[in-house]
């Protein structure tokens, strides 16, 4: 089957209800484009776990909080295209807020908010407070998506942890569909992949590493026993004095809450959100995981005794 490229979602939709109708499970991931390895990954898994793969691509402006990160935004629809071709997708699909919205945007272009769906108590504190509607317009999209694709899995990258939270609580709230969190891929680096990469020079992208070097060096820590939060905060900021950072905290993985959690950690996940240059750059890692930067790089690192 050769990949079908289309460029209005209601075509989509009909090509999915299609599929659905004949009895094939869809397995649907979301993006904004400009593809690289970590896309490919996603794709990969909806591949091997469904029939059919189908691949959004469309910037959405609900999201931002910034013109110019919009604007920046890299776009690569042909490009897009080719990749997914190579990579054996089924349907890519793209479109504008207004395809994507049909009826649903006021005099101005702008979406009633009406239609904005509530992001629900994942949305709370770290990206949430740092990018205002940030995930009223993640959430906005990905249930127009679920809408549009009926899909029977959705995939999604643990690059954007608190985003697939809410994900998951916009899917739990309207009964599905199931929502896949696959690893972070990673350069070699340890930097985790992204589009926004694209944007760093070669000095910016050295600079960048050092957030997955902050992730690293605090998995290292609790892995040896450290369980101070306090010092686990202080081992992330260690390593990011050469970036601008936004946030480098701890939460209780599986329990979110918007400020720091109250009771001790059992199972910590590392966040972190810093500024490299012009680009704005999101990481986290849970501590007990085998960390992406081997102890190795840490020579002076005083591991703890338990």
């Amino acid at each position: 089957m050769s990949l079908v490229a289309l460029e209005r979602p209601a075509a989509a939709s009909r090509w999915c209800a299609v599929e659905r109708a004949a009895g094939r499970s869809l397995g649907l991931v979301p993006t904004m484009g400009a593809l690289h390895a970590g896309h490919l990954s996603l794709v990969e898994r909806a591949r091997a776990e469904n029939d059919l793969c189908v691949v959004s691509v469309f910037v959405n402006p609900l999201q931002f909080d910034e013109v110019a990160d919009l604007a920046g935004y890299p776009r690569d629809w042909e490009g897009d295209v080719r990749v997914l071709e190579e990579a054996g997708c089924d349907l890519v699909f793209t479109g504008t807020l207004a395809s994507f919205f049909e009826g649903r945007l006021d005099a101005v272009g702008e979406l009633d908010p009406r239609h904005a769906v509530d992001p629900g108590p994942a949305a709370e504190g770290l990206e949430g407070a740092c990018r205002s509607g940030h995930f009223r317009g993640v959430a906005t999209i990905v249930a127009r998506l679920f809408e549009l694709v009926e899909p029977t899995r959705a995939y999604f990258g643990q690059k954007d942890y608190q985003q697939a939270l809410v994900v998951a609580d916009v899917a739990r709230r309207r009964g599905g569909p199931e929502v896949v969190v696959c690893p972070i891929s990673r350069e070699p680096s340890g930097l985790a992949r992204s589009s926004r990469n694209e944007r760093l020079d070669a000095a910016e992208r050295e600079r960048a590493a050092s957030l997955s070097r902050a992730l690293s060096r605090a998995s290292h820590l609790w892995r040896a026993g450290l369980r101070e939060p306090r010092e686990l905060e202080a081992a992330l900021h260690t390593e990011l004095a050469d970036v601008d950072v936004e946030y480098a905290a701890l939460r209780e993985d599986g329990a979110w809450t918007g400020g720091d959690p109250a009771a001790p950690l059992e199972r910590p996940v590392a966040l972190v959100a810093a500024r490299v240059g012009p680009v704005r750059l999101i990481d986290n890692h849970r501590l007990e995981e085998e960390p992406p930067v081997p102890a190795a790089a840490f020579p002076e690192l005083s591991l703890p005794r338990t």
